[in-house]
Protein backbone atom coordinates (compact mmCIF):
# COMPACT_ATOMS: atom_id res chain seq x y z
CA UNK A 1 0.00 0.00 0.00
CA UNK A 2 1.73 3.30 -1.24
CA UNK A 3 1.03 6.22 1.81
CA UNK A 4 1.60 8.90 -0.48
CA UNK A 5 -0.36 8.26 -3.04
CA UNK A 6 -3.71 7.21 -0.36
CA UNK A 7 -2.87 10.73 1.00
CA UNK A 8 -2.85 12.86 -2.35
CA UNK A 9 -6.07 10.99 -3.61
CA UNK A 10 -7.74 11.52 -0.64
CA UNK A 11 -6.93 15.40 -1.09
CA UNK A 12 -7.65 15.57 -4.77
CA UNK A 13 -10.86 13.87 -4.04
CA UNK A 14 -12.28 15.56 -1.69
CA UNK A 15 -10.87 19.01 -2.72
CA UNK A 16 -13.95 21.31 -4.53
CA UNK A 17 -13.97 21.28 -7.78
CA UNK A 18 -13.84 24.97 -7.73
CA UNK A 19 -10.60 24.94 -6.25
CA UNK A 20 -9.07 22.24 -8.64
CA UNK A 21 -10.23 24.59 -11.54
CA UNK A 22 -8.68 27.58 -9.77
CA UNK A 23 -5.09 25.35 -9.72
CA UNK A 24 -5.60 24.32 -13.15
CA UNK A 25 -6.19 27.52 -14.14
CA UNK A 26 -3.30 28.93 -12.78
CA UNK A 27 -1.05 26.12 -13.72
CA UNK A 28 -0.19 25.76 -9.60
CA UNK A 29 0.41 22.26 -8.86
CA UNK A 30 -2.26 20.51 -11.56
CA UNK A 31 -0.94 20.68 -14.75
CA UNK A 32 -2.89 21.35 -17.84
CA UNK A 33 -2.71 18.43 -20.71
CA UNK A 34 -0.99 19.62 -24.43
CA UNK A 35 -4.22 21.78 -25.38
CA UNK A 36 -3.41 24.11 -23.00
CA UNK A 37 0.19 24.15 -22.51
CA UNK A 38 1.18 23.24 -26.47
CA UNK A 39 -2.04 24.22 -28.38
CA UNK A 40 -0.27 24.56 -31.62
CA UNK A 41 1.49 21.52 -31.55
CA UNK A 42 -1.86 19.69 -30.15
CA UNK A 43 -3.34 20.45 -33.72
CA UNK A 44 0.03 19.89 -35.70
CA UNK A 45 -0.91 15.96 -33.60
CA UNK A 46 -4.45 15.89 -34.75
CA UNK A 47 -3.56 17.09 -38.56
CA UNK A 48 -0.87 14.88 -39.22
CA UNK A 49 -3.25 12.32 -37.52
CA UNK A 50 -5.93 12.62 -39.89
CA UNK A 51 -3.49 13.34 -42.91
CA UNK A 52 -2.81 9.41 -42.47
CA UNK A 53 -6.25 8.34 -42.89
CA UNK A 54 -6.75 10.39 -45.98
CA UNK A 55 -8.55 12.98 -43.75
CA UNK A 56 -8.33 17.15 -43.50
CA UNK A 57 -9.55 19.72 -41.59
CA UNK A 58 -9.91 22.02 -44.64
CA UNK A 59 -13.30 23.21 -45.55
CA UNK A 60 -14.63 21.28 -42.38
CA UNK A 61 -16.93 21.54 -39.73
CA UNK A 62 -14.86 20.90 -36.52
CA UNK A 63 -15.82 20.01 -32.98
CA UNK A 64 -13.03 20.27 -30.36
CA UNK A 65 -14.81 18.39 -27.66
CA UNK A 66 -13.85 19.03 -23.95
CA UNK A 67 -11.92 22.53 -24.75
CA UNK A 68 -11.21 23.38 -21.17
CA UNK A 69 -12.54 27.58 -21.72
CA UNK A 70 -9.49 28.59 -23.73
CA UNK A 71 -9.95 28.76 -27.64
CA UNK A 72 -6.11 27.99 -28.61
CA UNK A 73 -6.82 25.09 -30.49
CA UNK A 74 -10.08 26.53 -32.02
CA UNK A 75 -8.60 29.29 -33.86
CA UNK A 76 -5.47 27.89 -34.73
CA UNK A 77 -7.30 24.98 -36.49
CA UNK A 78 -9.50 28.13 -38.03
CA UNK A 79 -6.01 28.99 -39.19
CA UNK A 80 -5.04 25.78 -40.77
CA UNK A 81 -8.32 25.71 -42.73
CA UNK A 82 -11.11 24.35 -40.84
CA UNK A 83 -14.62 26.25 -41.83
CA UNK A 84 -16.44 26.07 -38.89
CA UNK A 85 -15.17 25.36 -34.98
CA UNK A 86 -17.86 24.18 -32.43
CA UNK A 87 -15.57 24.36 -28.69
CA UNK A 88 -17.65 22.00 -26.27
CA UNK A 89 -17.07 21.59 -22.68
CA UNK A 90 -19.70 20.46 -20.23
CA UNK A 91 -18.80 23.40 -17.78
CA UNK A 92 -18.65 27.26 -18.77
CA UNK A 93 -15.41 27.92 -17.39
CA UNK A 94 -13.26 30.60 -19.72
CA UNK A 95 -9.79 31.15 -19.18
CA UNK A 96 -9.61 35.13 -20.40
CA UNK A 97 -6.71 35.64 -19.50
CA UNK A 98 -4.96 32.82 -21.82
CA UNK A 99 -7.72 33.90 -24.14
CA UNK A 100 -6.20 37.38 -24.01
CA UNK A 101 -2.49 36.37 -25.08
CA UNK A 102 -4.29 35.42 -28.66
CA UNK A 103 -4.78 38.85 -29.40
CA UNK A 104 -3.88 40.48 -31.72
CA UNK A 105 -2.64 36.96 -33.95
CA UNK A 106 -6.05 35.92 -34.22
CA UNK A 107 -8.18 38.90 -34.12
CA UNK A 108 -9.59 37.47 -37.55
CA UNK A 109 -11.60 34.97 -35.17
CA UNK A 110 -11.88 36.63 -31.50
CA UNK A 111 -13.02 40.45 -30.31
CA UNK A 112 -13.03 42.25 -27.04
CA UNK A 113 -15.97 42.86 -25.32
CA UNK A 114 -15.89 44.74 -22.02
CA UNK A 115 -12.06 43.63 -21.71
CA UNK A 116 -13.11 40.16 -21.86
CA UNK A 117 -12.53 37.84 -25.45
CA UNK A 118 -15.29 36.47 -27.01
CA UNK A 119 -15.04 34.11 -30.42
CA UNK A 120 -16.72 35.69 -33.19
CA UNK A 121 -19.81 33.54 -34.38
CA UNK A 122 -19.22 33.53 -37.85
CA UNK A 123 -16.30 31.27 -36.95
CA UNK A 124 -16.79 29.65 -33.37
CA UNK A 125 -19.84 27.94 -32.01
CA UNK A 126 -19.41 27.99 -27.56
CA UNK A 127 -21.46 24.99 -26.74
CA UNK A 128 -21.66 24.39 -23.04
CA UNK A 129 -23.56 21.80 -21.50
CA UNK A 130 -24.56 18.23 -21.19
CA UNK A 131 -24.17 16.42 -25.06
CA UNK A 132 -26.22 14.15 -24.19
CA UNK A 133 -29.37 16.15 -23.96
CA UNK A 134 -31.20 17.34 -27.16
CA UNK A 135 -31.43 20.79 -26.04
CA UNK A 136 -27.94 20.82 -26.54
CA UNK A 137 -27.19 18.83 -29.63
CA UNK A 138 -30.00 21.27 -31.40
CA UNK A 139 -27.67 23.92 -31.30
CA UNK A 140 -25.49 22.49 -33.51
CA UNK A 141 -25.59 21.06 -37.52
CA UNK A 142 -23.91 17.76 -38.40
CA UNK A 143 -20.48 18.24 -37.61
CA UNK A 144 -17.70 16.69 -39.90
CA UNK A 145 -14.72 16.26 -37.57
CA UNK A 146 -14.85 15.56 -33.60
CA UNK A 147 -11.26 15.81 -31.95
CA UNK A 148 -10.37 15.18 -28.44
CA UNK A 149 -7.03 14.70 -26.20
CA UNK A 150 -7.46 13.37 -22.63
CA UNK A 151 -10.85 13.62 -22.24
CA UNK A 152 -12.33 10.54 -22.89
CA UNK A 153 -10.88 9.08 -19.40
CA UNK A 154 -12.50 11.60 -17.50
CA UNK A 155 -16.36 11.11 -18.61
CA UNK A 156 -18.63 9.30 -16.19
CA UNK A 157 -20.84 8.38 -19.30
CA UNK A 158 -18.52 6.90 -21.83
CA UNK A 159 -21.59 4.94 -23.62
CA UNK A 160 -24.26 7.74 -23.44
CA UNK A 161 -21.72 10.31 -24.32
CA UNK A 162 -20.60 8.81 -27.19
CA UNK A 163 -23.49 7.87 -28.86
CA UNK A 164 -24.45 11.63 -28.31
CA UNK A 165 -21.24 12.68 -30.28
CA UNK A 166 -22.15 9.98 -32.95
CA UNK A 167 -25.71 11.45 -33.15
CA UNK A 168 -24.45 14.77 -34.12
CA UNK A 169 -21.58 13.34 -36.55
CA UNK A 170 -22.33 13.87 -40.12
CA UNK A 171 -22.96 10.42 -42.36
CA UNK A 172 -19.16 10.80 -43.74
CA UNK A 173 -17.66 12.05 -40.44
CA UNK A 174 -14.45 11.24 -38.26
CA UNK A 175 -13.35 11.01 -34.49
CA UNK A 176 -9.75 11.21 -32.86
CA UNK A 177 -9.52 11.00 -29.56
CA UNK A 178 -6.70 10.49 -27.59
CA UNK A 179 -6.55 8.90 -24.54
CA UNK A 180 -5.03 8.82 -21.62
CA UNK A 181 -5.14 5.40 -19.58
CA UNK A 182 -3.13 6.03 -16.92
CA UNK A 183 -3.18 6.76 -13.40
CA UNK A 184 -2.84 10.65 -13.64
CA UNK A 185 -0.44 10.49 -10.62
CA UNK A 186 1.90 9.15 -13.34
CA UNK A 187 4.33 7.96 -11.35
CA UNK A 188 2.12 5.05 -10.47
CA UNK A 189 0.59 4.40 -13.92
CA UNK A 190 -1.68 1.38 -12.69
CA UNK A 191 -2.18 2.39 -8.87
CA UNK A 192 -5.79 3.09 -9.43
CA UNK A 193 -6.45 -0.69 -10.57
CA UNK A 194 -6.45 -2.03 -7.06
CA UNK A 195 -9.21 -0.74 -5.26
CA UNK A 196 -12.52 -1.65 -6.07
CA UNK A 197 -14.84 0.73 -7.52
CA UNK A 198 -16.90 1.28 -4.41
CA UNK A 199 -13.62 2.50 -2.05
CA UNK A 200 -12.30 4.39 -5.55
CA UNK A 201 -15.74 6.06 -5.95
CA UNK A 202 -16.03 7.19 -1.91
CA UNK A 203 -12.57 7.85 -1.67
CA UNK A 204 -10.10 8.02 -3.94
CA UNK A 205 -11.70 9.20 -7.27
CA UNK A 206 -10.16 12.84 -7.99
CA UNK A 207 -13.25 15.67 -8.40
CA UNK A 208 -12.19 15.55 -12.61
CA UNK A 209 -13.28 11.59 -12.37
CA UNK A 210 -11.14 9.10 -14.01
CA UNK A 211 -13.66 6.71 -14.70
CA UNK A 212 -10.73 3.66 -15.06
CA UNK A 213 -11.71 2.25 -18.53
CA UNK A 214 -8.87 -0.17 -20.47
CA UNK A 215 -8.55 -0.88 -23.96
CA UNK A 216 -11.38 -3.50 -23.97
CA UNK A 217 -13.78 -0.82 -22.63
CA UNK A 218 -13.16 1.83 -25.05
CA UNK A 219 -12.95 -0.85 -28.25
CA UNK A 220 -15.81 -2.21 -27.38
CA UNK A 221 -17.83 1.53 -26.97
CA UNK A 222 -16.19 2.65 -30.02
CA UNK A 223 -17.55 -0.46 -32.53
CA UNK A 224 -20.85 -0.01 -31.00
CA UNK A 225 -21.34 3.52 -32.37
CA UNK A 226 -18.54 3.37 -35.39
CA UNK A 227 -18.65 1.28 -38.38
CA UNK A 228 -15.05 1.93 -38.23
CA UNK A 229 -13.37 1.92 -35.39
CA UNK A 230 -9.42 2.02 -35.47
CA UNK A 231 -8.10 1.78 -31.82
CA UNK A 232 -3.83 2.29 -32.17
CA UNK A 233 -2.21 1.76 -29.12
CA UNK A 234 0.42 4.62 -28.50
CA UNK A 235 2.21 3.33 -25.48
CA UNK A 236 2.27 0.39 -23.22
CA UNK A 237 3.87 0.10 -19.93
CA UNK A 238 4.58 -4.20 -19.93
CA UNK A 239 7.19 -4.19 -17.11
CA UNK A 240 5.27 -1.60 -14.96
CA UNK A 241 2.21 -3.67 -14.92
CA UNK A 242 3.39 -6.97 -14.52
CA UNK A 243 5.15 -5.41 -11.36
CA UNK A 244 1.84 -4.67 -9.60
CA UNK A 245 -0.58 -7.20 -11.57
CA UNK A 246 -0.73 -9.33 -8.62
CA UNK A 247 -2.32 -6.42 -6.74
CA UNK A 248 -4.68 -5.38 -9.59
CA UNK A 249 -8.58 -6.28 -9.32
CA UNK A 250 -9.72 -9.12 -11.86
CA UNK A 251 -11.92 -7.01 -13.27
CA UNK A 252 -9.10 -4.91 -14.86
CA UNK A 253 -7.36 -8.25 -16.60
CA UNK A 254 -7.91 -9.82 -19.13
CA UNK A 255 -4.98 -12.12 -19.05
CA UNK A 256 -2.85 -10.79 -21.81
CA UNK A 257 -0.06 -8.24 -20.75
CA UNK A 258 0.09 -6.62 -23.93
CA UNK A 259 -3.49 -5.81 -23.79
CA UNK A 260 -3.84 -5.24 -19.41
CA UNK A 261 -0.19 -3.15 -19.47
CA UNK A 262 -1.73 -0.39 -22.61
CA UNK A 263 -1.64 3.02 -21.59
CA UNK A 264 -2.03 5.97 -24.17
CA UNK A 265 -4.18 5.09 -27.25
CA UNK A 266 -5.53 7.40 -30.17
CA UNK A 267 -9.34 6.23 -31.64
CA UNK A 268 -9.96 6.77 -35.36
CA UNK A 269 -14.11 6.55 -35.62
CA UNK A 270 -15.32 7.03 -38.68
CA UNK A 271 -19.24 6.64 -40.48
CA UNK A 272 -21.29 6.66 -37.07
CA UNK A 273 -24.73 4.23 -36.84
CA UNK A 274 -27.32 6.36 -36.81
Amino acid sequence: MNLQYLFLRLIRHFLPEAIARFLLKRRWIIKPGLESSEPVAAVERYIQTLAGYGREVQGKRVMVFGYGGRFAVGVELLRRGAAHVVLCDHFVLLDNERNLELLPAYEQYLKLEQNEVRPRGEFITLLHGDIREESIQAQVADVDIVLSTSVYEHLDDVDGITGALAKLTSLQGVHLHFVDLRDHYFKLPFEMLKYSESVWRKFLNPTSNLNRFRLPDYQRVYAKYFQKADVVILERKAEEFRAVQSLVRPEFITGDVEVDSVTLISAILEEPKK
